[in-house]
């Protein structure tokens, strides 16, 4: 039932006979009909009826199975139209299926990858960014040498253009984007979708290079409890709990805390400056579901946060007023406020027809000052989704359709000017889609909104899925996308720096193409399974919101697109298991990205051209002991050159390749789990991140241009309690 809150379902072609229910006669709508022996299927229209246009060579029986009811197996020899009838059960029991989710679907229709339980394991994974660590589709970057703000790229662009939902549900945007992926503890995560390309037109309009959607912990399905404890050389630590209950038969809730402290000053690099933060965490995450088993189905996540950051110059303490002659220092003081509900309905009898209704808000509150320059703001935000589902005839041809609201209400503050902006988006979308019985799905969407600054937006997406044969799939996709940039909250390393900030006054909203496609071969090599996924897509911007940093290195200047900006990326990946204990992942990525500065078409700096990914998993059985260890390469990169350019050309300087290194071992016991591991083994580390680092106030310092690691070899070890 909730799967209509979802950007894909579609059930098989229902084309012969007709099932019904034994005891009353009505017709078994969505009832499975399958040759036996082979995989071709099919499912009941509206009526009950069903129809295949031959049997296959050899096949002279139907399984005809339905939710409720005992399956029967029907000989069809000799017999033009049948009527299957199938007895209730009496009652149902509860089946435990234990496996291996694939990590690249070949179900659906968009190019899907899936960051599962197990993976999370890999690594210590205490927050959001460090999820992705054992993952070569989307990559992590630290945005300067001094805030700790972090962000993800995919596709080869910032990680703004990537749409982050929770549980499907548009969550930590806007102002929210610097430490986003702090928001979110590692151990409230249960796994992590990553949809390359524009997606689907339920979850909004703003979705450019992709989606990463967060699935939590199920209160149904999840540990009664569990704790997870960390530390590292640092002197950072992390505590973890998360116990879930069950009030009566039908409602169930999981209570998830968290907590991070680091008040030991690191400064590796000499420097002068922390490398990373001093900081204070504190984070709760209660999620209700409702589940009577019947045709409703309701679920409630509430979440509060306080986070305190304190950073800059080692010999910087909190208060101290920022002026020259004084300690160089950054402050931030966060609260944030979330909610969201999932009320579904299926209509009885009709188990392809549903409708849900999708509530969320959140107020996101920050003080901060980078240096002198102060930085203060608030977000309001709230969000309406109305779904509703159907099918046209038969279940080949199902669509989703519904309208939908969003409100934004931002206000912020830089160095005493204010900026307000209020965004009220009502909006309407309609998506089809259609699966035959055998290999060919597509998926069109259409959604039109009219915003109240920007008038009416219009964003069509298609995708297409094409099986070759069961194991050998193409993917195409195609699409549109359209957002508001927030410039300073999505440059927030431009704050570490006494830059100017310049911004016009007639911004414009951010638009783009994007197309692509996949092709997928699943195989079979020594009995020993396997994948190989390659991908290319290409995102054309019409418009974008070009922080221009590279013309003077005294000022950031903020334009729209006066020229092209576009990204060119291509991957290809091969996932092996090796042996029964040694699987493999490994990957190349090609980027090449390009915007317009000063009027030159130039590569995005601070984007490698290539990058390579490998990561080796090793475990025992029944998983006792386990190891991994994961190789990123970077290829050389272009940066600016920031000497002061007198005739107008933009400077660049090419920065040498590197790799880094990061290994874990985990031991498990009946209840506990021990593991430890490092980070950035070989002690890799830019060479003077910080420009002008010993004068701080002067116009040259700008901590933003960092390309390498700042952190140098980090060792750490945890332990898991966990009561099933």
């Amino acid at each position: 039932m909730l799967g209509l809150l979802f950007p894909f379902i579609a059930s098989a072609q229902t084309i012969s006979g007709r099932v019904l229910d034994q005891n009353n006669s009505t017709p078994l709508i969505g009832a499975s009909v399958v040759w036996l022996g082979t995989s071709q299927a099919s499912s009941t229209d509206a009526n009950g009826f069903f129809s295949f246009p031959a049997a296959p060579s050899g096949s002279t029986a139907l399984v005809v199975s339905y939710i409720g009811y005992k399956a029967d197996t029907v000989q069809v020899q000799g017999q033009s139209n049948l009527v299957v009838r199938l007895k209730s059960e009496t009652s149902l029991q509860e089946v435990t299926v234990t496996g291996e989710q694939d990590r690249y679907s070949a179900l659906t229709p968009t190019n899907s990858q899936v960051i599962t339980s197990k993976d999370l394991l890999k690594s210590a994974c205490c927050n959001l960014a460090e999820s992705f660590e054992t993952n070569a589709s989307v990559e992590v970057t630290t945005s300067d040498a001094a805030s700790g703000a972090r962000q993800i790229q995919m596709l080869g662009l910032d990680g703004a253009y990537t749409l982050m939902t929770i549980e499907n549900v548009p969550a930590l945007r806007g102002l929210a984007t610097p430490y986003r992926l702090n928001y979110l503890s590692g151990t409230y995560i249960e796994a992590i979708d990553i949809i390359k390309g524009t997606g689907s037109v339920l979850n909004g309009y703003e979705s450019i290079s992709g989606q990463v959607n967060v699935r939590l912990k199920d209160p149904e399905k999840t540990d009664r409890l569990h704790v997870n404890l960390y530390g590292n050389s640092m002197a950072k630590w992390d505590a973890n709990v998360n116990t879930s209950f069950n009030l009566t038969p039908k409602l169930s809730s999981v209570l998830m805390l968290h907590t991070d402290q680091l008040s030991n000053r690191v400064d590796n690099n000499d420097d002068g400056f922390l490398d990373i933060p001093l900081g204070k965490h504190y984070n709760v995450f209660n999620k209700w579901k409702y589940n009577p088993g019947k045709q409703v189905i309701a679920e409630i996540g509430i979440q509060a946060l306080h986070e305190s950051r304190t950073g800059g110059q080692a010999s910087f303490r909190a208060g101290m007023e920022q002026v020259e002659g004084n300690p160089y220092g950054i402050e931030s003081e966060t609260d944030r406020y979330s909610a969201y509900s999932k009320t579904s309905y299926t209509f009885k009898n009709k188990p392809y027809q549903s409708i849900g209704l999708i509530l969320s808000g959140a107020h996101h509150d920050f003080d901060s000052h980078y240096g002198p320059r102060v930085y203060n703001g608030f977000q309001n935000s709230g969000l309406t989704n109305l779904i509703f589902q159907s099918a046209f005839g038969n279940t080949s041809h199902t669509y989703k359709t519904g309208l939908s609201y969003q409100l934004e209400d931002y206000q912020e503050e830089l160095a005493g000017q204010l900026y307000t902006r209020k965004e009220r988006v009502p909006g309407a979308f309609f998506e089809y889609i259609y699966q035959n019985s055998t290999n060919l799905t597509l998926v069109g969407g259409i959604r039109a909104d009219h915003h109240n600054l920007f008038g009416w937006v219009y964003t069509p997406r298609f995708n297409l899925k094409y099986d070759f044969t069961p194991n050998t799939i193409l993917r195409l996709a195609a699409g549109k996308g359209f957002r508001v940039a927030n410039p300073i909250a999505e440059n927030v390393a431009s704050l570490v720096s006494n830059r100017e900030f310049v911004l016009q006054n007639n911004l414009q909203p951010e638009k783009a193409w994007n197309l692509g496609g996949s092709f997928t071969q699943y195989f079979t090599l020594g009995d020993r399974q396997g994948a190989f996924i390659t991908d290319y897509y290409y995102t054309s911007f019409q418009n974008q919101v070009v922080p221009d940093m590279y013309s003077s290195p005294y000022q950031v200047i903020f334009t729209n697109l006066n020229g092209r900006s576009y990204s060119k990326s291509f991957q290809a990946e091969v996932q092996y298991e090796l042996t029964e204990l040694l699987d493999v992942k490994a990957a190349y990525k090609y980027f090449d990205v390009r915007t317009t500065y000063n009027g030159q078409l130039l590569q995005r700096p601070f984007i490698p051209n290539h990058r390579a990914f490998l990561n080796l998993g090793f475990a025992t059985p029944f998983d006792k002991w386990r190891a991994d260890v994961t190789a990123q390469w970077y290829g050389p990169r272009t940066v600016p050159n920031m000497g002061q350019a007198t005739d107008g050309i933009i400077r660049t300087r090419t920065v040498s390749p590197y790799a880094v290194f990061n290994g874990q071992i985990t031991r498990a016991f009946k209840l506990w789990e021990v593991y430890a591991g490092v980070e950035n083994m070989l002690n890799y580390k830019q060479k003077d991140p910080i420009i002008a680092a010993d004068q701080p106030f002067s116009q040259n310092f700008d901590a933003s241009m960092v390309w390498a690691p700042i952190m140098g070899r980090v060792i750490y070890a945890g332990l898991r309690f966990t009561i099933k």
